[in-house]
């Protein structure tokens, strides 16, 4: 999931980065008795979107959820259903991006133990609100039989179907097991019938292999570029619902690099239309909760879009970019810094500080600090995946300091939203009454356009209403007792989702005898009230009944609501979005007023008084307010927790056993001595399938686990029964909607669980054996492709070759990595159609045109480095001269509204003079960080300056593009930019041999920049370099003496990436 909310947020900020996807539609012929028989789509032609891809990766847990439990239709009548409805799904993405040589399908399989807890939650929740919503519909089912309202015997007899389990979409259950085969099947069926595959390797990454599925994506994107055949002007697209692809993406430092995702704000509100159902002629107060259902009208598809991962890095070269830092500006390490910031604000990982939300800007904030003491810090925060704990240090000091005024002007928002809504309301609600009055709605039936809630959850009636003294009110008990302390303090899930549901099941119900009693117009209100009770039985607030896509789409709309409704952690209990469930404006269930006379609960932590920090650990974590050491063991888990995510993204799982052991994270005046603390991972081993559904999966959800395992779920004599209550607490922490929440579930203990359920292995069936164990990436392609030959020769010729084929690149396409024979794949053989049910597009085939093998990807003999790789073109550059001053004007005044501290001291900025945050106020004259490195007596000011680092794309130096080096001069002049001013280039490319950081000279002056003899150390940058002597890592270069492994990628001559002397470029004897 990433960061809720960033993909709007980033596509407002940088709006363009976003393009519409084009995309062909299937032909169509009549044929003579009027049908239409559609023409298939021929992906051998041009791709429409004017740019051919070579690599698509799809995540594929983002189509599976969707298509089996989609929300604009239907559900599917079986699991079969569902696996055809992902192979349309699937070609159409692949129809869309046309890939010509390599197509990844990539299921999440088990996850790390950080990762667990959140799916933990998650399902425990899933569960629960399936079991009311099936509550629901029988307890209607019974109601419509009671009233003769059932239809015909079958219809009374018969129960209503139980809604699916999505949780059944984890490693090791059945589904995944038929989704696996089906897959296969499917990949391999294409491959034999559709030409425009031919050419194409697939590679599929089942749930038997471990990880999450875009990590195993860029696990594989990391190993080819580890190859010295990697072409690195591969164009790539993924796949996927996760905002944190976008981060994966940057983190790859591969330039053509884009997302594909639905645009799932494509209908957003129009002007004149109802803000609540997008629908047209009437407001929001008269809305009844649901557009107009047209029939025979078949729907458009929805459509797609692209986020260009290469214009984002345009945006960032100007944004990240620092006037006066002192060093040499690399761009491939301040964006990873940028995603290290993204961190702080969300993670599937760790919890956001409270301080920070993306609704707020809480990204801008934090790059304001890191661009106004990126001088002081003396250099980039993370390095290839590690983090700098003493210059984070310096970011978490900045942001504490800011904390108190945060949080203030978010009451002020909240108070001042409040009031908003409820004039808005007010509004509406005299608009409608005035309709009403002067409406001719006939006396003796509703008039669906004056039914609205009313302040306890009740219905209150506008005039051409039926009596009222003939309805009961509700007064769900939620909205009574919210304020009770006492009830407060037990809330429970059950108690925050039921509670919804009931005010729509109550209402419904009363509305549902009143229809029948009415002898006009019962038939017309009956849709419209079976659809009220739909809304109910839906659980519409919840993550079952809403989906992946529109949980997505309510968090990115969030951001839209920084002047109305910022979370406020404390707050443990549901808004008017919970309490008065008849209000699902965002969710596009039913509508009406929403009820601003709802009880809200008294918010006890009060993060904008005094003393707040006391009350959040007591009330939070259970601590003694006086418990210091306490608040800093929590912020050390959490410093554990941002190295670990970091790795995480840049080199892979560090280790799958670590977790952060709290729900809540700490403030940032709770980080202390960071630069003190030492960091390691102990690498372990992944749970087995199993072992993390036991881990994740409610009493509820036991029928995805082999039936010896559920007496340790349930019986009273099991030792590991505690991990599974029925029941539990739930805080809102200031979120909308109870899967927003923090669901209180005890944290597994994994010793106690692998003992439990190591009793019960000896019990399971051969079967059940094979669904527990790990499998491996297969490779499949045509018979038709290049490779083909290779491995027939070497796995089915007379003489058996090598059992681990390492394969051509020349014939791979560029793919490398090696592979095994696959035991169970017959060649020629039969193509069997794993369904039981029949489908006309898809069925068996005398004979399978595909070959299938295992893979194995490159071993990476090093760490992955952020670094452009050499021959790298970049394309034209998108950002015009306004975008760009558009861009740094925002960057230079952005992240600085909440806080009400000053950032820099003097009208112009340019002049290099910042607060520096660590220091003990915010008066530079005092020294700074450290003491006398910064400020008086220490050399700013005093001594010379620093070095001056010119940045290249900015219009207040004209000789700005005279200084760059020789080989960016020709770029700058190549694309006409003018000096001064133009679009950056979308990143640096690898600069020539010789130009690099220049040898060590003398120090200067005794007063330098922050010490002794020079920039952070005496003879230079901590001795000359990052880390060491001359360089990036090492004496002279990126990580080695002349470069790059001794001068180039891999090898070379002494001058290569960053070699001969370091990595400062100089042109007319300037420092850039």
């Amino acid at each position: 999931m990433g960061v809720p909310a960033l993909f709007r947020w980033l596509s407002k900020k940088y709006p363009k980065i976003i393009s519409p996807v084009v995309e062909e539609q299937p032909g169509e012929v009549a044929n003579e008795d009027g049908s239409v028989t559609k023409i298939p789509i021929d992906a051998r032609g041009p791709n429409p979107n004017g740019e051919e891809m070579d690599n698509l990766y799809l995540d594929m847990n983002g189509i599976v959820h969707p298509c089996s439990h989609p929300e604009d239709r239907p559900p599917p009548a079986n699991e079969e259903e569902m696996m055809v409805a992902i192979f349309e799904y699937t070609e159409r993405v692949v129809n869309m991006v046309r890939p010509r040589k390599l197509l990844m399908i990539a299921v999440d399989g088990v996850a790390p133990r950080a990762k667990m807890n959140q799916q933990r939650s998650r399902r425990f929740r899933s569960a629960q609100e399936a079991a009311e919503k099936d509550a629901m519909a029988a307890e209607f089912h019974a109601r419509m039989v009671a009233a003769g309202e059932a239809g015909g015997d079958d219809e009374k007899d018969s129960k209503p179907k139980k809604t699916w389990d999505s949780n059944s979409i984890t490693p090791g259950t059945p589904f995944m097991d038929l989704l696996a085969a089906s897959l296969r099947y499917w990949i391999s069926y294409k491959l034999t019938t559709d030409p425009a595959w031919e050419k194409l390797k697939v590679i599929i990454s089942d749930a038997t292999v471990p990880g999450e599925g875009e990590h195993k994506i860029m696990n594989f994107v990391r190993s080819q570029r580890s190859s010295p055949d990697h072409d690195p002007n591969t164009r790539h697209v993924i796949y996927g619902l996760d905002a944190d692809l976008i981060m994966l993406g940057l983190a790859t430092h591969e330039p053509h690099f884009r997302v594909l995702r639905e645009d799932v704000f494509a209908n957003d509100t129009k002007p004149g239309h109802c803000r609540k159902c997008n629908q047209p002629g009437h407001i929001a107060a008269n809305c009844t909760g649901k557009p107009k259902e047209e029939e025979d009208v078949v729907k458009p598809l929805k459509p797609f879009i692209w986020l260009h991962v290469g214009i984002l890095r345009e945006y960032l070269a100007v944004e990240m970019s620092v006037p006066n830092q002192g060093f040499r500006f690399d761009l491939e390490r301040a964006l990873d810094d940028w995603v290290f910031m993204c961190f702080f604000v969300g993670n599937d990982f760790l919890p956001h500080l409270p301080s920070l939300d993306i609704r707020e800007d809480g990204i801008d904030t934090l790059i304001a600090i890191w661009r106004d003491n990126l001088p002081v810090m003396g250099g980039y925060v993370t390095k290839d995946g590690h983090v700098d704990l003493a210059r984070a240090q310096m970011i978490l000091a900045g942001l504490a300091k800011q904390e108190d005024a945060i949080f203030k002007r978010r009451r002020e928002t909240e108070v001042k939203a409040a009031e908003r809504q409820k004039q808005r309301e007010d509004r509406e609600r005299r608009q409608s009454n005035k309709r009403a009055r002067y409406s001719n709605g006939a006396p003796t039936g509703f008039d669906e356009t004056v039914i609205r809630r009313g302040a306890r959850g009740g219905i209150v009636r506008g005039e051409g209403a039926a009596d009222p003294n003939a309805l009961p009110t509700f007064a769900p008990g939620a909205a009574q007792t919210m304020s009770d302390p006492r009830y407060r303090a037990s809330l429970t899930h059950a108690d925050v989702v039921g509670s919804a549901n009931q005010d729509n099941k109550s209402a419904a119900a009363a509305l549902k005898e009143r229809m029948m009693n009415s002898k006009k117009g019962a038939d017309s209100q009956k849709a419209e009230i079976d659809a009220l009770m739909a809304g109910a039985a839906n659980g519409s607030d919840t993550p079952q009944a809403l989906g992946k896509r529109t949980r997505d789409m309510i968090d990115d709309a969030a951001a839209d609501e920084v002047s109305s409704d910022p979370s406020t952690p404390g707050r443990n209990t549901p808004n008017k979005e919970i309490a008065d469930p008849m209000n699902r404006g965002t969710s596009g269930q039913l509508g009406g007023n929403s009820d601003s006379n709802n009880a809200m609960p008294e918010d006890t932590v009060k993060l904008w008084e005094d003393g707040y920090q006391g009350r959040y650990y007591e009330q939070k974590f259970h601590v003694s307010p006086e418990d210091i050491e306490f608040r800093h063991k929590v912020a050390r888990s959490y410093v554990e927790g941002l190295c670990w995510v970091l790795l995480y993204y840049f080199q892979g799982c560090p280790s799958w056993t670590w977790y952060y052991p709290y729900h809540y994270a700490p403030f940032a005046a709770d980080f202390v001595d960071m630069e003190k603390q030492v960091v390691n991972f102990e690498k372990g081993k992944p749970f087995h399938p199993y072992e993390q559904l036991m881990g994740v999966m409610p009493p509820a959800s036991n029928h995805t686990l082999p039936a010896v395992f559920h007496p340790l779920m349930t019986e009273d004599d099991s030792p590991i029964k505690e991990f599974y209550p029925i029941d539990f607490e739930v805080d809102l922490n200031g979120k909308k909607f109870a899967w927003q929440g923090v669901a209180l579930l005890p944290f597994i203990d994994e010793k106690k669980l692998l003992d439990a359920m190591a009793t019960k292995y000896p019990l399971l069936t051969d079967d059940e054996k094979r669904r527990n164990g790990f499998g491996e990436e297969c490779l499949i392609f045509s018979t038709k492709h290049p490779l083909y030959n290779d491995v027939v020769a070497n796995f089915y010729g007379k003489k058996a070759g090598a059992p681990k084929f390492k394969m051509n690149t020349k014939t791979s396409q560029g793919l490398a990595g090696k592979i095994t024979k696959d035991e169970s794949y017959v060649p020629n053989s039969e193509l069997t159609f794993p369904l039981e049910s029949t489908q006309d597009e898809f069925t068996s085939l005398d004979s399978d045109e595909s070959i299938k093998v295992s893979y194995h990807m490159p071993v990476l003999g090093s760490i992955h480095k952020s670094m452009l790789l050499p021959g790298v073109k970049f394309d034209d550059p998108v950002l015009d001269y306004n975008d760009i001053e558009m861009t740094r004007s925002r960057a230079e005044k952005s992240g600085r509204s909440h806080g009400g501290v000053q950032l820099s001291q003097g009208g112009d900025r340019s002049d290099g003079r910042r607060i520096n945050y660590a220091a003990r106020d915010h008066d530079s004259r005092n020294g700074g960080y450290g003491g006398n490195g910064y400020g008086a007596n220490g050399g700013y000011g005093q001594g010379p300056p620093p070095p001056r680092h010119q940045d290249p794309y900015s219009n207040r130096a004209q000789d700005a593009f005279a200084n760059l080096p020789p080989h960016l001069a020709a770029q700058a002049a190549q694309h006409g930019f003018p000096p001064g001013g133009g679009a950056p280039p979308r990143g640096y490319p690898p600069p020539p041999p010789q130009h690099g950081y220049p040898p060590r000279g003398p120090p200067p002056p005794q007063n330098g920049y922050g010490g002794y003899g020079g920039y952070d150390n005496r003879g230079g940058y901590d001795r000359g370099g990052y880390d060491n002597r001359g360089g990036y890592g090492g004496r002279d270069g990126y990580d080695n003496r002349g470069g790059y492994d001794r001068g180039g990628y891999g090898g070379g001559s002494r001058g290569g990436y960053g070699g001969g002397g370091g990595g400062n470029y100089r042109g007319n004897n300037r420092r850039y």
